[in-house]
C-alpha cells in the first residue's frame, strides 16, 4: 500500500554533458512499496535519470529528495513529512538506495560469497547483519549452490542476479535497476522477473528502467515514458491504455479462413472498423465500438460459413502505445 506521501521526490531535474542536455526538468515522485517502471528509447535519459537520482551524478538544476522522517523513523519522530536533499546527505542517502547496472559490477576474481562480502563491507555493516544478509541473499536469489564459484565463471542469468544481490546486501529500502532483464533469454528474463517480485513483497521499494515493455507492463504499478530527457507521461498500465487507446483490438481465427474475403465484408462505408490486418493464422480488426462490429462481424461469419475457433478483444498492448505516445 503506498504511504500518503512520497518518500522521494524528484524535482526538475536538468542535466547536461557539455552542450547536450540529457535531462530536461524531471519530475516525479515515487511512492512507498511500488515497483515504478521508466520506459524510453535508447538515448532517451533513462540511464543518466537513475544515475542523478542515486546521486552518482550531480544535475546542473533541480533536487531529489527523500522522506527523511521515513527513513530514520526511530530517530525523528514527526507528523508531517520531512525532506532532505540526496545531495545534502550523501552518506545517510548512499544506504537508502541499492543499485545495480546494465553491466557487470562485482569482481570477476572473487567467489560469489566474497563479493557479497565486500560490497557490505563498504557500508561498514556489523559481522553479524553481514553473515546474515549474506545467507539470506544467497537463498533469496537462488546462488547458494554457486556460492564458491568465481563470479567470472557465472552465466549471465547467475551474472545478473549476483548484481542485484551486491545492491541489496546492505538491505536498501529503494532498490533501482537498469535494464535488469537485457541480453537474457525469456526463461531467464521470467526468473529475474520473479526475483523482482519477491524482492518488492518484502517492502523494497523498486525503480526500473526496461525496453521489454510487454514486462513493464505486467509488474509495474506505475509507468513514466521519458522522450528526449522529458517526462511525456505517469501512469498505470492501464490508465495508459485507457488514455492513449483509440481503438480495441478484435483477434480472430476462423476456418477455412478466407480473411481477406472478411476484411472486405466487414471494411464497408460507415462501419466503427478503423483497420484491418491479417498476421498469420490471425484476423486483427481495430474499432472504438467493439461491441457493435462483434454483432456485425458475427452475422458475416455465419453468412459466410467460416467457423470460429478463437476470439480475443483487447485494448493495444504498451508496446503499440509507446510507439503512439512517443511518436516512433
Amino acid at each position: 500500500m503506498m504511504d500518503r506521501a512520497p518518500v522521494l521526490r524528484i524535482q526538475r531535474l536538468t542535466k547536461r554533458f557539455g552542450k547536450n542536455t540529457v535531462l530536461k526538468g524531471v519530475s516525479l515522485d515515487i511512492h512507498e512499496g511500488e515497483i515504478f517502471g521508466v520506459v524510453g528509447a535508447s538515448g532517451s535519459g533513462k540511464t543518466t535519470l537513475l544515475r542523478t537520482l542515486i546521486g552518482y551524478l550531480a544535475p546542473e538544476e533541480g533536487d531529489v529528495r527523500f522522506r527523511y522522517d521515513y527513513f530514520v523513523k526511530r530517530i525523528v519522530q514527526s507528523d508531517k513529512p520531512m525532506y532532505a536533499s540526496i545531495y545534502k546527505m550523501p552518506k545517510l542517502s548512499r544506504n537508502i538506495f541499492g543499485f545495480a547496472s546494465q553491466e557487470p559490477s562485482f569482481y570477476k576474481k572473487l567467489t560469489v560469497r566474497e563479493n557479497l562480502r565486500y560490497f557490505g563491507s563498504l557500508y561498514n555493516l556489523p559481522k553479524r547483519a553481514l553473515d546474515s544478509n549474506t545467507d539470506i541473499l544467497l537463498a533469496l536469489m537462488d546462488l547458494k549452490r554457486a556460492q564458491n564459484t568465481l563470479a567470472g565463471d557465472l552465466s549471465g542469468g547467475m551474472e545478473r542476479r549476483l548484481d542485484i544481490a551486491c545492491a541489496l546486501i546492505h538491505d536498501p529500502e529503494i532498490l533501482i535497476l537498469d535494464e535488469p532483464t537485457s541480453d537474457l533469454d525469456p526463461l531467464l528474463r521470467d526468473h529475474i522477473w520473479s526475483l523482482v517480485q519477491k524482492i518488492n513483497k518484502k517492502g523494497t521499494t523498486i525503480i526500473l528502467a526496461s525496453h521489454h515493455l510487454s514486462e513493464v507492463e505486467t509488474f509495474c504499478s506505475r509507468i513514466a515514458i521519458i522522450k528526449d530527457g522529458r517526462i511525456v507521461d505517469v501512469a498505470s498500465p492501464a490508465r495508459l491504455k485507457t488514455k492513449y487507446a483509440e481503438s480495441q483490438e478484435i483477434r480472430i481465427q476462423t476456418y477455412p479462413g478466407n480473411y481477406a474475403n472478411i476484411s472486405r465484408s466487414i471494411k464497408k462505408p460507415g462501419s466503427r472498423v478503423f483497420d484491418v490486418q491479417i498476421k498469420g493464422s490471425e484476423l486483427l480488426i481495430y474499432s472504438d465500438q467493439p461491441q457493435i462490429v462483434l454483432h456485425d462481424l458475427l452475422h458475416t461469419l455465419n453468412n459466410m460459413k467460416e467457423e470460429l475457433i478463437d476470439i480475443k478483444v483487447s485494448r493495444p498492448g504498451l508496446d503499440e502505445l509507446f510507439l503512439r505516445i512517443t511518436g516512433k
